[in-house]
């Protein structure tokens, strides 16, 4: 049986392929920081359900991603500074107690492209970037503009969900979805969704 996977739950979703900057300071997690870095670097990034990411007592959700460390730096106080990038899907298969710092017995998920049509993925950055540009002009936090998504359908539909805005739950429901065409078609969806919004906003300015 495969060793117990270090988990750290968050209020995000994580995608494959995504940059997930950190800053580390509650104890356990430190602990299990050092314990990565021995190791093979990596742990599991998990969305909270219910609850708060510091003092535990959370709810989590089972499909998560597995993350490597790629920079980390530790500070003067213990505390560290990590910089991760997802590597895949996992489902959670077992949860394990708290003890020193969240684990569990998980499963790597298999991706793939399913019946993904030639040109959905370029029609999800189009409408992406439709949105983008929206939010901007309203004054919205949002993300760069510049960007340009992979020529394979599984890793262009996570750069996709990454990018997009859009709220930690419909993020987990394209997490949760095992096929890019499947993926992309939701994310259409919701971006479909998200550009009538700003449309409304704008014509009301």
């Amino acid at each position: 049986m495969a060793d117990p996977t270090p988990m750290f739950p968050l209020g995000t979703v994580l995608f494959p392929h995504a940059v997930l900057p950190l800053h580390v300071f509650e104890p356990r997690y430190r602990e299990m920081v050092q314990h990565c870095i021995a190791g093979d670097r990596e742990f599991g990034v998990v969305l909270i359900e219910r609850g708060h990411e510091v003092g535990g007592g959370d709810i989590r959700f089972d499909v998560g991603t597995a993350t490597r460390i790629v920079q980390a730096g530790e500070l003067e106080d213990g505390r560290w500074v990590l910089m991760n990038v997802g590597v895949e899907r996992l489902r959670v298969v077992e949860w394990l107690p708290d003890d020193p710092y969240p684990q569990a017995r998980v499963e790597r998920l298999r991706d793939d492209a399913g019946s993904a049509v030639d040109g959905q993925a370029a029609g999800v950055e189009g409408l992406l970037r439709r949105a983008l540009a929206m939010r901007a002009e309203l004054g919205d936090p949002t993300a760069p503009l510049e960007f340009t998504l992979s020529d394979d359908p599984v890793q262009a539909s996570f750069e996709a969900a990454a990018t997009a805005p859009i709220g930690p739950l419909d993020a987990q429901r394209l997490l949760e979805i095992d096929t890019a065409a499947e993926r992309l078609t939701l994310l259409e969806e919701l971006l479909t969704e998200e550009c009538a919004v700003l449309e409304l906003r704008l014509s009301g300015q």
